[in-house]
């Protein structure tokens, strides 16, 4: 650790970070990493248990912050390690969120190192599979004014994000042996004729949002090719941009085939700018819904969600520096504010 004590050397605390494996689950080995990494900068640390293995890291100036820097330290599967190439950082966790995350670190620093103490940081486990990190982290907030989320958004700031909401179409039949279908029951076809159905389904709108979407993103169904199916289900992900009692309205009459379960929803979040940023509608969901006791919330990171989850994922090492700066700058507009 003694190469990042008198400052903040951005590529290597990403690549450090990028190089140990902290898929969603296994994140221990890196929030040992990122609490020593911070205490050698001279930050407050505290290791925030969440599970048996795993815990949140948050760290402060040694006052109470009236602004805080926020992502996660989780990533997708499968895990592969950093390169540089053509001015490029590669690895799993390059873009979302390691990147963002060394770059909130090196403008907490320098902001510390300028004699501004009301900067924190609070770093989660848990973002890519429910967040139950930032849950654990916002029982512990307290009087913060602003929490500036990090996500890529190609260094604009967030207007605003779309919300989630996640249902599970469960179908049931009746199993018969297949050179006698008429003695079964389909629950493939069932469940077919209700994601037809959803298709023509006329969905929420916004004039900011746009319109709501909806990927299927899992199907599973029946016990052999030779078995008419006793069971199917599918789960389908919408990207909400209102109430999602709206969407529960118009998917009900699905359930004169399936059963509807409702298994996650997230609410839309509109945000904080700051004059002199970009700013942009993203429609992706984040842990800000989860972290609302840490002040009002900005979303803001270098890097592109297109490439995030890839198996090219990377960041720019030219954005990734300028990004310290904008931090830095949307931090001090904040303070100003009081």
């Amino acid at each position: 650790m003694d190469s990042i004590t008198t400052g903040v050397d951005l590529v290597a605390v990403t690549r450090s970070l990028v190089d140990i494996d902290s898929t969603t689950g296994c994140e221990g080995e890196a929030g040992r990493w990122l609490a020593q990494c911070l205490r050698a900068l001279g930050f407050d640390v505290t290791e925030q248990r969440v599970d048996d293995t795993r815990f949140n890291v948050i760290a402060s100036c040694g006052e109470p912050a009236q602004v805080v820097f926020s992502t996660h330290f989780d990533c997708v599967p499968p895990f592969f390690p950093s390169r540089i190439e053509g001015g490029r950082l590669y690895g799993r966790g390059a873009c979302d969120a390691k990147g963002i995350l060394a770059a909130q670190v090196a403008a907490a620093e320098r902001l510390k190192r300028q004699g501004e103490h009301g900067v924190g940081l609070v770093f989660v486990v848990g973002e890519e599979r429910g967040s139950d990190g930032a849950q654990v982290a916002n029982g512990v907030a307290g009087g913060c004014k602003f929490l500036i989320n990090g996500e890529p958004t190609d260094s604009r700031l967030g207007f605003a994000t779309r919300g989630a909401y996640r249902l599970r179409l469960r179908a049931e039949g009746r199993a018969a042996h297949s050179s006698f279908p008429e003695l079964g029951e389909s629950a493939i076809d069932k469940l077919i004729d209700a994601l037809i159905e959803l298709r023509a389904i006329e969905l929420p709108t916004d004039s900011v949002l746009g319109r709501t979407h909806y990927t299927i993103g899992l199907i599973d169904g029946g016990i052999a090719p030779n078995v008419v199916s006793p069971s199917a289900e599918a789960e389908v992900m919408f990207r909400t941009v209102g109430d999602v009692a709206e969407i529960r309205r118009a998917v009900r009459p699905l359930e004169r085939r399936v059963k509807v379960e409702e298994i996650l929803e997230v609410p839309l979040v509109r945000l904080v700018t700051v004059p002199g940023i970009d700013t942009a509608v993203f429609p992706y969901t984040t842990d800000i819904p989860f972290l609302d006791r840490w002040g009002q919330p900005l979303l803001f990171g270098p890097g592109s969600v297109h490439v995030a989850h890839t198996a090219e994922e990377f960041i720019e090492i030219a954005e990734l520096e300028r990004a310290v700066d904008l931090n830095v700058s949307i931090a001090r507009e904040l303070l100003s504010r009081g």
